[in-house]
């Protein structure tokens, strides 16, 4: 199933991509540095407006043991809450299958599932599956009927009222 443009990664510009990724070599350096917690804060207000995203300090001296700059700099170049009002049923079994069948740019799809569902913790269902009771996936599986149950068990979460 093909998505449509608002659900699918957007492109970066490789200008926009170096302009982030010295943003964040900056606020990391000021940061290792002792640039002072005003320039810092400056820094990271700058940063926020410019992105939209809203990571805490550490984000920007702990990222190398997780991922690249590249990487890093590509998801805050991308859109921080990618909120489709309108997605459909069909659209989030596809995200799900993209995720669970290692489909390029996992972390975008997973993004996009979190902020349009409302079950709080929607990645354990896809990474949080249990071999044992649920068996491991593998090319064979119907990923297809396994997206399927974990957006309907994410559909049907509803928060608790106080």
């Amino acid at each position: 199933m093909d998505l449509r443009a608002e659900l699918a990664p957007p492109m970066v510009e490789p200008s926009r991509l170096a302009e982030v990724a010295a943003g964040i070599e900056r606020i990391g350096e000021l940061i290792r540095g002792g640039g002072g917690s005003g320039a810092v804060e400056a820094a990271l207000a700058d940063f926020r407006a410019a992105t939209g995203h809203d990571y805490p300090i550490g984000a920007f001296v702990e990222y190398h043991g997780s991922r690249t700059l590249a990487e890093f700099a590509l998801e805050a170049a991308r859109p921080a809450w990618p909120r489709v009002a309108d997605i459909t049923r069909a659209e989030l079994v596809e995200i799900v299958r993209r995720i669970l069948a290692g489909d390029a740019e996992p972390d975008w799809y997973l993004l996009v599932l979190t902020v349009n569902v409302r079950h709080p913790a929607v990645s354990d269902l896809i990474f949080g599956r249990s071999a044992e009771a649920d068996g491991p996936l593998s090319a064979g599986d119907d990923l297809l009927g396994v997206a399927e149950a974990i957006v309907d068990e994410a559909s049907a979460h509803r928060p608790i009222v106080l």
